[in-house]
């Protein structure tokens, strides 16, 4: 009885202080929205709306009648921003950064504000400035990844490399691929300077960084063919195989230059011949037609395209198939025949591009970084007719 008297006297006490806890709040809450200018609602609307011009001049508007309202110039300049405006961006955030009486907080996040407007307009100097003191503050894996675009785009591998090791989820090995990839870049430009042994020093820690590198098992093989090893070439290459063999088609010419310097042609033929029956791709197809073309002569190319088309229909594959017959194909019948190519042909231009796994950025030729997203082998050397028949 004591029990239950007790809760009957302090119920009524709790909702009582819940009570007027809410009116503070909602009395609060409404200040607070009388005292901001009806130009920012109506701004907050535009955005809502995906209307971005209307709510620009909303928030302009909203900034002249109370200009202290730090959140209000924060979304002003994300949206030039994002217009392109990037001039009118810097100055909302230079304005801020000069301002007095800014938390640290705030004064940290308008300088990433100002290095992002740096580097959408290309004053990549002045944002590595900015994300290089943001470095080492609550900013910091943001500074980080904006430092690592900016020194893709210079080409600073070395510096890349660095920044892609201190991202806070390396252990994790997210970011091998990447780490492969600059070293592979380094040791391209190694390559051409003629610094043999340096380039091979970066291939190999692009391949410790990644064992799946398919770039550098194959710059490890043009490296060998440059300096005369056919064999050790050969035996890199190979390794593509068990690396990622959608790649193979990036090396079946240099596979054959080699063999033929070496005096096994027929060897590299087979050899491509059995890459093409457990890896089909259009790619690689070429690659063995033109084999075919130059050493057994039409007949052999047109049986070879005649008996890939059956295994694997693609439009590409008739396109290349009628190649083929028109080789092979009496004199008279030849005009026909290239009229029809013709047509596929100017069809099939449309399939035969690159698509990035990523982005879907499509593109006629091949690379190892996406141009559109940025993405390091997401670019797979397929055809995009190849990825519509595997769906």
């Amino acid at each position: 009885m004591e029990i239950e008297l007790w809760w009957l006297l302090v119920l009524p006490a709790f909702f009582a202080l819940g009570w007027v806890a809410a009116r503070i709040d909602i009395k609060h809450l409404l200040q607070e929205s009388r005292a901001l200018p009806r130009s920012y609602f109506r701004g907050l609307n535009f955005l809502l709306n995906e209307q971005p011009d209307q709510a620009i001049e909303a928030f302009i508007e909203a900034a002249r009648v109370d200009p202290e309202t730090i959140e209000m110039h924060f979304a002003l300049g994300s949206l030039f921003r994002r217009r392109g405006e990037t001039d009118r961006a810097i100055r909302v955030h230079q304005n801020l950064i000069e301002r007095d009486g800014l938390s640290a907080a705030q004064r940290l996040h308008a300088l990433s504000e100002l290095g992002q407007d740096y580097l959408k307009a290309g004053l990549l100097d002045r944002a590595e400035e900015i994300f290089v003191k943001l470095r080492g503050t609550d900013r910091d894996e943001e500074a980080l990844k904006n430092l690592l675009e900016i020194y893709q785009q210079e080409k600073e591998w070395a510096k890349a490399i660095a920044v892609a090791e201190a991202m806070p989820n390396h252990a994790d090995h997210l970011w091998q691929r990447e780490i492969a990839e600059f070293h592979c870049e380094m040791a391209a430009t190694e390559m051409l300077n003629g610094n043999h042994d340096r380039a091979r020093d970066l291939l190999e820690q692009a391949l410790a960084a990644n064992r799946k590198c398919v770039r550098a098992t194959l710059l490890l093989g043009e490296l060998a063919a440059k300096v005369g090893a056919g064999d050790t070439a050969i035996e890199h290459w190979r390794r593509v195989e068990q690396q990622n063999p959608v790649y193979l088609a990036l090396i079946a010419e240099k596979l054959m230059a080699v063999h033929e310097q070496l005096g096994r042609m027929e060897q590299g033929r087979e050899l491509l011949r059995n890459w093409l029956e457990r890896h089909p791709s259009l790619d690689l197809l070429d690659a063995v037609f033109r084999v075919e073309l130059d050493n057994e002569g039409p007949e052999a190319a047109y049986a070879l395209v005649r008996e890939e088309l059956r295994r694997n229909p693609t439009l590409l594959g008739l396109d290349k198939l009628l190649e083929a017959q028109i080789l092979v194909a009496p004199v008279e019948r030849r005009a026909d025949l290239e009229l029809i190519k013709n047509l596929i042909h100017n069809h099939t231009r449309r399939v035969a591009r690159y698509r990035c796994d990523a982005c879907g950025f499509k593109a006629r030729q091949f690379y190892w970084r996406c141009p559109g997203c940025g993405g390091w082998e997401t670019y797979p050397p397929r055809r995009t007719e190849e990825f519509d028949i595997t769906l």
